[in-house]
Order: C-alpha cells, then structure tokens, then sequence
C-alpha cells in the first residue's frame, strides 16, 4: 500500500452500515490487490454491530472513519473528502474484488488519459449461486446517457475515476435515500463517456434485506434524479428530449401506481409534473 508520506495513486472507499458479516471480505479483497499504491478509507455509517471492532484489527492497513448513521451518499462523501489519491475506487461493503482489479484500471488509465472514468465487468452472485445478467443489465460503454435513463448501467464496486470529476460534477446526493448511484452517473454520462474494461473484476453479492435495490417505490427517485439533470440547464438538446421522454415515462408509471393503491394526491403531484413538461 502508499506510504502514508506520499500521496496515494488510488483511494479507495467502502461505505459500511451493520454489515460485519461480510465487511472483512470486501477489505480483504482490497489489501490482496496486486496493485498497491493505494489508500483504503473504511468508513462507518453509524454500525451498531461489530464493525469498529473489526476495523480496529487491521490497524494502520485502512483509515477507518466513523460518523453517524447519514446514510451511503453521505459515507462516500466523507471518503472523498478524506481521500488523497488522483483516482477514486467505490467498494461496498456486501462485494470483492478479484485480485487484479485495481491494476488492470490504472493500466486502462495510463492507455487512455483522455478518460476520466471506466469501470469492469462483473461476476454476479444472487442468495450464494451465479446468475448471469439479463440483456437490459448489458453494460455500454463511451456515451451511455441515453441507455442509463432507463436504469442504473454502472456499478459503484466496478468503477474507478478521476478525483478532479467530484470538483467538478459534486458528490452524491446526500438528499436520496435511494438511486443516489443512478443520479450521479446521470451526471457524470451527460458530460463524459464512462468506459467499460471488458473483463469481470468484481464479485457483487445479492439477495440479502438490507440492499437499497430492495426498496419498494424505487422509481421515485429516478424521476427525482431526472428532474434536477433537467434544471440545471446543461443538457444538450438532444440529451433534454431524451431525459423529458423518460421522465414522462417512469412518471406515468409511477402516477398509475398510485392511483391503484389509492393514493389519488401522490398520483396528482406526478401527473402535474407530467404535464409541466408537454
């Protein structure tokens, strides 16, 4: 790993909350890396488990940060405001990676220094067993906006970019509870291609409660995400239609919903927004 005296190449970054069944994995998988000039900031969101007792065993090998329970956004904030590396890699807690995964994206950096992010294929496991994903999980790579309108294309285990990005674009949205993922890479893919390296460097777990991607209503915030890329006025015009087509969409989806669950206001407030944008 960096010396603690010169500034790491890499800062990678596991957000953690009550996972210490799992956590060790995803930390070991960091320190066997074949590539080591990197920072591992660990940081706690508040566990009531027995995550400060693990971190406390490896010492100086990770920079653990512990913070109130604010949710994942605010933890991967606080990494990247503690990170020092020119690269910044996401881990979460509940994935690995495959021993070469750090290396393999330096390399495609050094290649490609036009880049300002990629991220790697992955190896999926669903309740302990592999699945394969489905056609509309296939990951683009170079200018996927429009295909990630649709859903999240881009795994924060399997990405890697440029720290620069952050100052420019911000963090995540500490306001979402959920999708805060599919709303920064919106942000990201509207202004630069997002690569993809062709090889599967991650192993991401699946199945258990405690994942976002189980909460019902996920959609809500999509079209939250969708509606703030549209009023910060710097979509291009093909880029708007596309973000207004999918909107309308998802918001005609979601007002349906609720209008056969009887929730008559909510289904209102979506079929408003619905027509602002006719």
């Amino acid at each position: 790993m960096a010396s603690e005296k010169t500034p790491p190449s890499v800062s990678v970054i596991i957000p953690t909350y009550n996972r210490g069944w799992t956590l060790t994995d995803a930390i070991d998988s960091v320190i066997a890396q074949t590539f080591q000039d990197f920072e591992l900031i660990v940081v706690d969101d508040g566990s009531e488990d027995n995550t400060a007792e693990l971190l406390a065993d490896y010492g100086c090998a990770i920079q653990a940060i512990r913070q109130a329970n604010a949710g994942v956004s605010a933890a991967r904030n606080a990494g990247i405001r503690a990170a020092g590396g020119e690269f910044i890699a996401f881990l979460d807690s509940d994935d690995r990676w495959l021993p070469d995964k750090l290396q393999v994206q330096t390399a495609y950096f050094n290649t490609h220094p036009a880049a300002v992010i990629c991220q790697t294929e992955e190896i999926w496991i669903r309740n302990g067993k592999r699945v394969n994903p489905k056609k509309v999980h296939k990951k683009p790579s170079g200018q996927i906006f429009r295909p990630s309108l649709a859903l999240c294309l881009v795994s924060p285990s399997a990405v890697m970019l440029r720290r620069e990005v952050f100052d420019e674009i911000g963090g995540f949205d500490e306001t979402l509870p959920a999708c805060e993922d599919y709303d920064l890479w919106l942000r990201i893919s509207a202004r630069y291609p997002v690569y993809l390296v062709d090889t599967p460097l991650i192993i991401k777990t699946g199945g258990h409660a405690d994942q976002l991607s189980q909460m019902v209503g996920l959609d809500r915030y999509r079209i939250q995400a969708i509606v703030k890329l549209l009023g910060d006025g710097k979509l291009t015009p093909l880029r708007r239609a596309a973000a207004i087509e999918m909107l309308v969409k998802k918001a005609a989806i979601y007002a349906s919903g609720c209008r056969k669950r009887g929730k008559i206001e909510e289904a209102l407030s979506y079929e408003k927004l619905i027509a602002s944008y006719r």
